[in-house]
């Protein structure tokens, strides 16, 4: 009798055990333990001091010791920015779901939009499920230009595109941010870009991909008929920034030889080389780190995937070691058949429902559509695509196990 019992035991705690990880890999994620969570070091800080012996940090307050000023609002989060006018509305709002789908600390959203777009991006933003709001705040900006002509601004390559050169003027209390444009998905958590800031040297204060990996066949190296950085230009669509730096500095340039503030310069650049440039604002940012290339952090291909780096055959080595970081559907391919591989990971993004599991409604039906696209350059290599969304998912539902587990056991 004692075999069966043993038996009917462990098959109980197995059941047991399985439960529970259903339970914790839902969508929505459980509440967190009542013991808040250890902030990170802020960005350009020093971590704190560990005492000799190795227990807590070496700050810690004595009796009748006065509490240490709070952090300051603009460091509790990630800032991300957006730049939204005509009909970037649906495109917006999915790059913002793919950001709040895989991040794990805070996030605040700096959206400038046309002011027909801002009652439906509040409608929709709040129509979320608690779940996710709770994990961002956001604000809604006019599209303004603090010099020069706006009308001449507005136009500039894509309507209001331009606006991204101004957020150092306007996002005064922002210390730094990641700008990137409506095509934009995250596959990864937004945290580890932010990472990248620590990696910044005493002058670099901001962060862009190269426009192409082969300067031979890149666009700005064949056509540019102004000054653009390194020898293949820069894409701007991702752009990391020390907002804070960029205030504070001052920029050689061709126009006048002490250097310019970032404001001071703006106009005039555009004024000198606008009979020149091709793709407006990133052609502006170019010549600007043309002449400040010390300025400048370079990241790799994969944190701005483009169709170029596969429709001609695969050219981003680190998608092809690590994955696709951030996904960057430029030339419209999110919406015609010319790149179906990124039309798959647009749509599925956008219609997975915010509580539903992720690996049925997500993973799945990704490895599913991309059957369908190994007639194109880009379909044929699906693990690059599909890397860091599976590492990212088993991560998440580790730290939900996690969460669930400790909420309900002590140890």
């Amino acid at each position: 009798m004692r075999r069966p019992c043993k038996v009917a035991a462990a098959l109980l705690c197995l059941a047991v055990l399985l439960l529970l990880y259903l339970l914790a890999g839902s969508a929505a994620p459980p509440p967190a333990p009542s013991a808040p969570a250890r902030r990170p070091p802020r960005l350009g800080r020093s971590p704190p001091r560990r005492s000799p012996a190795g227990g807590g940090s070496a700050s810690a307050r004595k009796p009748g010791e006065q509490k240490p000023p709070k952090e300051p609002p603009s460091l509790q989060c990630m800032h991300l920015a957006v730049v939204a006018c005509g009909d970037r509305l649906e495109e917006t709002l999915i790059m913002l779901k793919s950001a709040v789908l895989f991040s794990s600390r805070r996030l605040c959203f700096h959206i400038f939009a046309e002011d027909s777009l801002k009652p439906e991006f509040e409608t929709k933003l709040k129509e979320w499920p608690s779940s996710y709001t709770k994990k961002f705040e956001f604000n809604i900006y006019p599209i303004t230009f603090s010099v020069g002509n706006a009308q001449e601004w507005k136009k500039l390559f894509k309507p209001c595109a331009a606006q991204r050169l101004f957020l150092p003027v306007i996002l005064k209390d922002v210390d730094s941010l990641l700008y990137v444009d409506t095509d934009v998905l995250f596959l990864r958590p937004i945290d580890d870009i932010w990472q990248l800031l620590r990696e910044f040297n005493s002058t670099q204060l901001a962060a862009m991909a190269p426009e192409h990996e082969m300067p031979k066949i890149g666009w700005y190296s064949r056509f540019a008929r102004h000054p653009f950085y390194g020898s293949a230009g820069l894409n701007s669509g991702v752009m990391l920034m020390n907002l804070t730096r960029i205030r504070s500095a001052r920029f050689k340039n061709s126009l006048i030889p002490g250097g310019l503030t970032w404001e001071e310069m703006l106009y005039p650049l555009y004024q000198k080389y606008k009979n020149y440039i091709t793709w407006g604002d990133q052609d502006l940012l170019n010549i600007i780190f043309y002449f400040n290339p010390e300025c400048l952090y370079v990241f790799p291909c994969q944190w701005n995937y483009r169709p170029d780096h596969c429709m001609y055959g695969s050219n981003c080595r680190g998608a092809e070691d690590e994955g696709v970081s951030i996904l960057h559907g430029n030339r419209g391919v999110y919406h015609d058949d010319k790149q179906p591989t990124f039309k798959a990971l647009y749509e599925v993004i956008r219609d997975f429902p915010f509580e539903d599991n992720l690996f049925q409604s997500l993973y799945y039906p990704l490895q599913s559509r991309f059957l369908d696209t190994v007639h194109t350059l880009c379909g044929r290599i699906p693990q690059v695509f599909l890397k860091q969304i599976e590492k990212t998912m088993k991560k998440v539902y580790e730290n939900r196990v996690i969460v669930y587990l400790g909420a309900n056991h002590k140890y």
